[in-house]
């Protein structure tokens, strides 16, 4: 009974490997919109499981550990306010002092970074300190925000996902950010904004082939989250709308104090990464202390801080505390993000462009009392400002503040606001946003980049060519050139391989007609004609890796590996430079 069941397994197994190697040769294709529908809905959902688990994973022991809910850290005694950062910090400090180097990467840099540098093959190891050094920095205080962690433990759940089905990696680019909009989605009940974050930021670009996955991967996060955190707005606020129209001015003012404070807060995290060589454990312990220290005085700093912003909202803060609150948080998250801590940016964008709306709209009060809107109104205007400045994703930010407050009466004002502080930040600093400091990213908005990022090896390699090795001998010609191939790939074991135009090679034997006898051997190598070498890529490579392969090699040709048993070819198909040039023009 076991011999037979073993032998009704083995047709099954092969049927699921023709299927699976089916569907990977269509994602090759940059027009594979079924299959990557099909892998959105699946990344949504893993992406989400996780999403919610980081988030559970600090706000139900807060929940229990803190006197009120889980981020009222401004009721706990002044030594535990200056403690629990302290601790977290060198906690963190300890565990990252045990790894190697490579995975202190972590956020959305380092997700740009694998996207542009390595095809979006994100590593578990930085997944894994993301996720419990995110949990213990959020857990005991320190001044950073969950979205960081969450787009990053997105992104590589579902490049994981892709890598273990060992799909192309032009597939693994859309299904990275399906990753990142289903996390935003599910963190904070913002399906839109998480799409809109993973095109603008992540994919950089907006195609329908990118788009329809990654909506998908998004609304399936968002269903996950509303079944979890159930239905309800981030803020509890009232509907607030613009007072008149004679704040028009006003407000360009308020896009250019939030455009001055992102460019602090981007110029500020320059200088600290000038500090990332130095050891870790320092680099955390320093952050903690900074963060506990200023706390005793300040605690609406700790943790993620979406108190503090509704507080703000409602207009329950003084000027002196929320100008207190703007400048500390500037400082303690932007130090503790730059040193390597494992949080989040976003967040602390939240807080701070909250707080300085806040102030803003209490000024213009003691100006225009009629007239003025209330502070409220102001905070979530400059909130949303501080968001798109610093991450250079205006368009994320406004629809990130919408789905936030459900309110649609800051979309007017809004976009004024967010235009002319990322304006402002980007002429001041002359950064393409936070996520591009320090980072070589050359050529990654290159049109061109991203085109040929979208599709496989696979799709465009040509596979009308015959393979012999160097000697050829003359009555062996005709046959080889029987069926027209485009090209002769002379392979040798243990030799360089090339290509020979088989144009060449049949002129070669008109021309050569009355001088060839029956047993002479042709020098494929030597005899006149375009011959490239050929440099080997894996299948799972996209045409903008080919390209690269060539250009670093100075070559004009590559081919496509495949496993080779004995006496078969590794070739599996040819690609030259002019079918790339040819592609893309």
């Amino acid at each position: 009974m076991a011999h037979k069941d073993q032998h009704q397994t083995i047709p099954h197994r092969g049927w699921l490997k023709r299927e699976m190697d089916t569907f990977r040769a269509r994602l090759a294709h940059a027009d594979a919109l079924p299959q990557l529908a099909i892998l959105g809905c699946i990344s949504g959902f893993l992406t989400a499981l996780t999403a919610i688990a980081f988030r559970l994973s600090f706000e139900l022991p807060l929940e229990y550990l803190l006197p009120g809910d889980s981020e009222s850290f401004e009721q706990l005694p002044v030594e535990a306010r200056f403690l629990l950062p302290v601790i977290g910090a060198l906690i963190i400090g300890l565990i990252m002092h045990r790894i190697k180097a490579e995975h202190h990467s972590v956020g959305v840099g380092h997700v740009l970074e694998r996207m542009h540098h390595h095809q979006a093959q994100l590593p578990a190891a930085n997944g894994l300190l993301q996720f419990i050094g995110g949990a213990i920095a959020l857990l005991t205080g320190n001044s950073v925000g969950r979205e960081g962690p969450a787009v990053h433990l997105g992104a590589v759940s579902s490049s994981l996902l892709g890598q273990q089905l060992k799909l192309p990696n032009n597939s693994l680019r859309t299904l990275t950010a399906c990753g990142v909009a289903a996390a935003i989605a599910a963190s904070f009940n913002t399906p839109l904004a998480g799409v809109i974050f993973a095109m603008e930021a992540i994919l950089m670009e907006y195609t329908i082939t990118g788009f329809i996955p990654v909506i998908l991967s998004a609304v399936t996060g968002g269903v996950m989250s509303r079944i979890v955190f159930g239905n309800e707005p981030a803020f509890a606020i009232p509907l607030i709308e613009l007072g008149s129209l004679w704040e028009l001015p006003f407000l360009v003012l308020c896009g250019l104090v939030v455009g001055l404070a992102a460019s602090a807060m981007l110029l500020l995290y320059r200088h600290t990464r000038t500090f990332k060589e130095r050891p870790v454990l320092l680099r955390m312990l320093f952050a903690g202390l900074l963060c506990g220290t200023i706390a005793i005085v300040l605690p609406q700093i700790q943790g993620v801080g979406y108190d503090t912003v509704e507080q703000a909202m409602l207009g329950e803060l003084g000027l002196v505390l929320l100008a207190a609150i703007v400048i500390a948080k500037i400082l303690v998250s932007t130090v503790s993000v730059g040193l390597g801590m494992p949080g989040g940016i976003i967040g602390p964008n939240f807080v701070i462009g909250a707080c300085i709306g806040g102030c803003l709209g209490i000024i213009g009060g003691y100006f225009s009392p009629e007239q003025a809107s209330s502070s409220g109104f102001y905070a979530i205007l400059c909130m949303g400002a501080m968001m798109g400045a610093v991450l250079n994703a205006p368009l994320a930010a406004l629809i990130a503040v919408l789905e936030l407050t459900y309110n649609p009466n800051i979309l007017l004002p809004s976009m004024l606001v967010i235009v002319i502080a990322s304006m402002t930040s980007r002429m001041l600093t002359k950064q393409l946003g936070i996520f591009s400091l320090g980072r070589d990213l050359t050529g990654y908005y290159s049109p061109v980049f991203q085109m040929l990022s979208r599709s496989g090896v696979t799709s465009l390699m040509k596979q009308n060519f015959a393979h012999h090795s160097r000697y050829l001998p003359q009555q062996m010609a005709a046959p080889l050139l029987e069926n027209k191939p485009t090209w002769i790939v002379i392979e040798d074991a243990g030799e360089l391989k090339y290509i020979l135009r088989s144009a060449d090679l049949a002129l070669y034997l008109q021309e050569q007609l009355l001088e060839l006898a029956g047993d002479d051997i042709i020098d494929l190598r030597e005899i006149p004609g375009d011959r490239w070498q050929l440099f080997p890529i894996h299948a799972r490579a996209t045409l903008q890796e080919a390209l690269l392969t060539m250009q670093q090699n100075n070559g004009q040709a590559v081919f496509v590996s495949q496993p080779a048993a004995p006496l078969m070819s590794e070739v599996a198909g040819i690609i030259t430079k002019q079918d790339i040039d040819n592609y893309y023009q």
